[in-house]
């Protein structure tokens, strides 16, 4: 679970920084991303970056990093190098989008591996009373 944490606070500061740049600091975000046509769209998505990398943070430093908030990481990490990659290949955004897209990849990537290793976790699940079988652990059975 220590992975977990560690890569849910790493994500959500990085999302959590991001999103203050484009709301404090708008023309030098401009100056490293591009000139925007709509601010107000600008601001929008650096709200909700802000809100979901809060959201990550929150629950790494609760340690409580469950499969929903592993779920919400890979899901928009996921979508953002998506959007990343479209959209500088038709030349609506600049190149610079594609270093965010190799993060947001690295990401995916770190969490598939940190997923794969905790997949024997309950508390991942919300499992904390899966009893032990065969020196594993079977989800789905109460202890009594």
């Amino acid at each position: 679970m220590r992975w977990l944490v560690r890569l849910a606070a790493f994500q959500g500061a990085f999302f959590a920084l991001t999103g203050l740049w484009a709301l404090v600091h708008l023309p030098s975000f401009e100056a490293v991303t591009g000139p925007k046509t709509d601010d107000w769209l600008v601001k929008t998505v650096g709200i909700l970056v802000l809100a979901v990398g809060f959201v990550m943070l929150v629950a790494a430093l609760r340690l409580r990093v469950t499969f929903e908030v592993a779920l919400l990481c890979v899901s928009t990490a996921l979508a953002l190098a998506v959007i990343d990659i479209v959209y500088v290949a038709n030349g609506t955004i600049r190149w610079v989008y594609l270093l965010d897209a190799a993060v947001e990849l690295a990401l995916v990537a770190a969490w598939s591996l940190a997923l794969w290793r905790a997949r024997d976790e309950p508390a991942l699940w919300g499992r904390e009373n899966a009893e032990p079988v065969g020196g594993r652990r079977r989800l789905g059975r109460r202890a009594a």
